[in-house]
C-alpha cells in the first residue's frame, strides 16, 4: 500500500452539465484509481455484490429520482475509464457492506457562530490524490466538497453556494435494504436550499444504507444532528458541545443492529470526555479534540500506517457558520497552517 505522507490536498474546478462535471471528476481520479483502488481488498468485496438483487433495485430508483446524478455517475465512469456497473456499485458500497472503507469524527459546537470541525478519515493509500472540488453544474446549486477518486460528491464535507454545510460520518450498520443509496442522498443534500427541506428529504426518501450528517445554514443559529439508517431517521438540534464518530448514539438508534470498530468507540468515548470537560470550561478549539492522541493505541487523529480499520485522517475541516458569513478552513496535515482558507465564499482566499 502507498502511503504519500507527503501528498498534498489537490484543488479542483468542475462545472457544466452533470455528465461533464461527472467526466472531469473521474479523471482526476483515474490514474490513482487503477493504480490502487481497484486492486484493494475492499474494491473486491463490493464487487462480489454485482449480482445482489438490491443493487438493481436502487439503480433503478436512482435512475427514476436522481436523473441528473445518474448521468454524473455516468460521466464519472467514462472519466475514470471503468465499468459504469462497478462505478455505481462502488458509490452503493456502504449500502451493501457494513465494512466499507470510510471513517470521520465531527466536532458540533453550538452558540451564537455554530461551529462543526470534521476529520475526514479513508484509505491512507488516497493520501495525496484527494481535492477540494469547487463544483458548478449547469442546473443545480454550486458547492465545494472533499472528494474520494471514483466517488461522487456528497459523502464527506461541503459547503454549498446557500451556505448549507455538510459533514458526514460512515455507519455501519448492519439493518440495510432497498432504497436510494445512502451517496446519492448525500450528493442530493447539496442542492437542497434550506435546514429543514435537507431534512425532509432525508425523512421522506427511502434510504437502502446508513449515514450520521451535521448540518447548519449560514443564516441559521440550529445546529443539526441526523442519524438515518434503512429502517429511521431521527434530527436531533445539538444545544451542547458533542462529538460524533461512526456509530448510531441517537436514542432510539443506537440500539439497531451496526458494527461499532474498536477505533469508533475509542474516538467517541475520548471525544465525550473532551466536551465533557469543555462544558466546565465553556470553551474548546475543536482542532484540540479533533488532532487529539489522548488514546495512544486508536487516537482521535488517525496517522497509524496499521490503523485497524485501514484509515487516517487525510484532512480536517472548520467551519464558522454565522449569520451573515460563513468562514472554514482546510487543513491537510495536523498542526500546521491551513491548506485552504475560505472567506464566504467556494474558493479559498
Amino acid at each position: 500500500m502507498s502511503t504519500d505522507d507527503m501528498g498534498r490536498l489537490h484543488f479542483l474546478e468542475a462545472s457544466g452539465t452533470p455528465y461533464d462535471v461527472g467526466v472531469q471528476l473521474g479523471r482526476f481520479g483515474a490514474e490513482i484509481a487503477h493504480r490502487h483502488l481497484v486492486v484493494r481488498h475492499a474494491w473486491a468485496s463490493v464487487m462480489a455484490f454485482r449480482d445482489d438483487r438490491r443493487v438493481a433495485i436502487m439503480r433503478r430508483m436512482v435512475e427514476e429520482r436522481f436523473p441528473a446524478y445518474w448521468l454524473e455517475l455516468h460521466g464519472l465512469a467514462h472519466g475514470l475509464g471503468l465499468p459504469l456497473d462497478e462505478v455505481f456499485l462502488w458509490n452503493c458500497r456502504g449500502d451493501v457492506w457494513a465494512m466499507a472503507p470510510d471513517g470521520c469524527t465531527t466536532v458540533q459546537l453550538p452558540g451564537d457562530v455554530p461551529v462543526i470541525a470534521h476529520n475526514e478519515d479513508g484509505d491512507p493509500g488516497l493520501r495525496g490524490h484527494c481535492a477540494l472540488a469547487h463544483v458548478r453544474p449547469r442546473d443545480g446549486k454550486a458547492f465545494a466538497a472533499f472528494v474520494y477518486p471514483a466517488s461522487i460528491p456528497g459523502h464527506t464535507f461541503a459547503v454549498t453556494e446557500a451556505g448549507l454545510v455538510q459533514t458526514v460520518n460512515n455507519i455501519r450498520s448492519r439493518d440495510t435494504g432497498t432504497g436510494l443509496p445512502r451517496m446519492l442522498l448525500g450528493r442530493a443534500l447539496l442542492d437542497c436550499a434550506t435546514l429543514d427541506e435537507a431534512v425532509k428529504l432525508l425523512e421522506t426518501s427511502k434510504r437502502a444504507g446508513a449515514f450520521h450528517m451535521t448540518l447548519a445554514q449560514r443564516g441559521d443559529p440550529h445546529l443539526l444532528s441526523i442519524e438515518f439508517t434503512h429502517s429511521g431517521c431521527t434530527a436531533i438540534t445539538i444545544d451542547e458541545p458533542r462529538l460524533h464518530a461512526n456509530h448510531l448514539v441517537h436514542p432510539g438508534r443506537s440500539e439497531e443492529p451496526q458494527v461499532v470498530t474498536g477505533s469508533s468507540r475509542s474516538r467517541q468515548q475520548r471525544g465525550d470526555a473532551i466536551m465533557a470537560g469543555s462544558r466546565s470550561e465553556m470553551h474548546l478549539d475543536p482542532l484540540s479534540a479533533l488532532w487529539d492522541k489522548g488514546d495512544p493505541v486508536l487516537p482521535i487523529l488517525r496517522e497509524q500506517p496499521d490503523d485497524p480499520d485501514q484509515e487516517n485522517t487525510l484532512a480536517t475541516a472548520v467551519f464558522h457558520v454565522g449569520a451573515t458569513s460563513l468562514q472554514w478552513q482546510v487543513y491537510d496535515r495536523a498542526g500546521a497552517d491551513p491548506r485552504f482558507a475560505f472567506d464566504d465564499a467556494l474558493t479559498p482566499s
